[in-house]
């Protein structure tokens, strides 16, 4: 079937790299608090699909919404998806590969409450610790051209924010023997871009992790890595470097002085009216149907589909924010494609736990569009709108899109 993040290839998936994974872990305190993290190989996912496993969630286990979160790995080696870049692969697809698609998108979904449930059966007690390390994988794509990046890294010279942390959580059973490490780091999976099925870098990082640990569930999250990339890129050697890398990372903050998680769970969520600019004229669209190219056209297909011919198209879009307090670590969940700018931001203003506490993931929930910060915005370019054909998103966010985001961000932080 077509795979997902680029629309240039031309030929469905003929092989396979390496196992592609949904991966669940559930916690409990003390009080029964509960909050169920998943983890999933693909480039994204619709609030489509984040609503149909929400429904089985609660069904199953009486899951409220604020208690789970869908992190995704964001690599462009999955499968495409039929709530997820519609424009870019499922409505380019031939009718055969459109109901090959729609038919993988159920079954991903009933496979991410499964795996919950497998969760479930196998409930330990267990003991909880954290810690941060650090890795230079990442590069701004914004601020760098790929071909000059070898030199300038030599200089000492690549330009544009980063976030190099690599944040882990190691939980291990009651006789200390490690079972689950969860991490995260903010960079594109987007080393490879061939047509066999794998988990890009992070499927590295992880297989890398469970070999040294056999036995471990190794779970990634994607940070805020919109604008960031792995440069060099192309080959199956640099995904497997990078991922040791990433890997390694995580191994000396497990071999080293990793600080107890202790306190209890608490889980926040809303979606926000995230304010827009003024959508796309349907004359605009009619046009783009009719003489717009091969990506242009699929996009306005997709959004005077979703229009109806008596109210005026929305400026808002219901944007998810959620946040975790798990002891003193706090982590945050965005939707969409997230630029570095906000998980610098939300560390910035901590103010009761320091930066290295605070985890932000984005490719969380929903992934709708990028998500630039008000900088990214007003400098235009592929993250700042011109992605938004491929995702089929119908304007460009307001310049009070970020100040929205960060205040209900901030707002859940400070909440108990």
């Amino acid at each position: 079937m077509w795979m997902s993040g680029y629309g240039g290839r031309t030929v469905p998936a003929d092989g396979k790299l390496t196992d592609i994974w949904a991966k669940a872990v559930v916690l409990r305190d003390a009080q029964k608090n509960e909050v169920v993290l998943i983890t999933a190989d693909l480039v994204g996912i619709g609030a489509e699909s984040t609503k149909w496993v929400a429904e089985q969630l609660k069904k199953n286990h009486g899951l409220e919404r604020n208690q789970f979160a869908i992190a995704t790995s964001h690599t462009h080696t999955g499968p495409a998806l039929s709530d997820n870049l519609v424009p870019l692969h499922f409505l380019r697809a031939d009718e055969a590969q459109q109901n090959r698609i729609a038919q993988y998108t159920q079954q991903m979904r009933q496979m991410l409450v499964d795996v919950v449930g497998l969760a479930y059966k196998e409930m330990e007690p267990a003991y909880l610790t954290s810690g941060s390390g650090h890795c230079t994988v990442a590069v701004n794509r914004r601020t760098n051209r790929e071909a000059e990046v070898p030199q300038k890294r030599l200089e000492g010279k690549l330009n544009g924010p980063f976030d190099h942390d690599v944040p882990v959580l190691a939980i291990r059973n009651a006789e200390y023997e490690l079972k689950t490490v969860v991490f995260g780091y903010a960079c594109h999976s987007t080393v490879l871009s061939f047509t066999q099925w794998s988990g890009d870098y992070p499927g590295f990082a992880q297989l890398e992790l469970e070999k040294r640990y056999p036995g471990i569930d190794a779970m990634f999250w994607a940070g805020c890595g919109a604008d960031q990339n792995p440069l060099p890129r192309r080959t199956v050697e640099l995904a497997q470097h990078y991922g040791q890398r990433v890997a390694q990372s995580v191994d000396s903050v497990l071999l080293g002085a990793m600080e107890s998680v202790e306190g209890g769970l608490s889980a926040h969520y809303q979606e926000i009216a995230g304010k827009t600019q003024e959508p796309i004229s349907r004359s605009d669209l009619n046009e783009l149907l009719e003489n717009g190219n091969q990506y242009e056209k699929p996009f306005a297909q997709y959004v005077l589909g979703k229009r109806d011919n008596v109210n005026p198209p929305p400026r808002t879009y219901p944007y998810p924010v959620q946040t975790w307090h798990i002891g003193d670590i706090k982590m945050v969940f965005l939707g969409g494609e997230v630029v570095v700018d906000y998980a610098l931001k939300i560390k910035k203003t901590a103010t009761s736990v320091s930066d290295k506490k605070i985890w932000v993931a984005g490719y969380a929930n929903d992934v709708m569009a990028y998500i630039p910060s008000t900088r990214v915005l007003l400098e235009g370019g592929y993250e700042g709108g011109g992605s938004n054909t491929y995702y089929g998103f119908p304007a460009l966010w307001s310049e009070d899109f970020e100040g929205q985001i960060l205040s209900e961000t901030r707002r859940q932080l400070n909440a108990n």
